[in-house]
């Protein structure tokens, strides 16, 4: 696997355990529905939470929340639009990114961006 790879994998591991502390609970991680992918899928309070975790290692081009384009939100959108569907939910939602930077020192600083977007109709 691609050094990128493993990054992203270990910065999905690192928000997994960040929301689960903040009491979130995971549905699902990886759930995909076409070429769409939810990087977590998460319960808080009634609310259902698609959630994009952007790992990064520098900043240097950017803050990896810089790096969820509206393509990207389209996708996801797409990909919840199905869950919702499937699962028969019929409450309230939201987008969040969680950014995950990787220190030189392998520690994780881990920015939650609640309410991050809310793809296009």
């Amino acid at each position: 696997m691609a050094i990128h790879n493993d990054t992203g994998k270990a910065g999905e591991k690192a928000a997994v355990r960040f929301l689960e502390q903040k009491g979130y609970e995971i549905l699902d991680e990886n759930w995909t529905y076409g070429k769409s992918e939810v990087d977590i899928v998460a319960l808080q309070s009634n609310t259902i939470i698609f959630i994009e975790v952007k790992t990064r290692s520098s900043v240097a081009f950017g803050m990896p929340q810089d790096f969820v384009s509206a393509a990207k939100q389209r996708q996801l959108e797409l990909a919840a639009s199905a869950y919702i569907e499937i699962m028969d939910y019929q409450g309230e939602i939201r987008f969040d990114i969680v950014a995950v930077l990787v220190t030189k020192d392998k520690q994780f600083k881990i920015n939650h961006i609640e309410d991050a977007f809310w793809p296009y109709a």
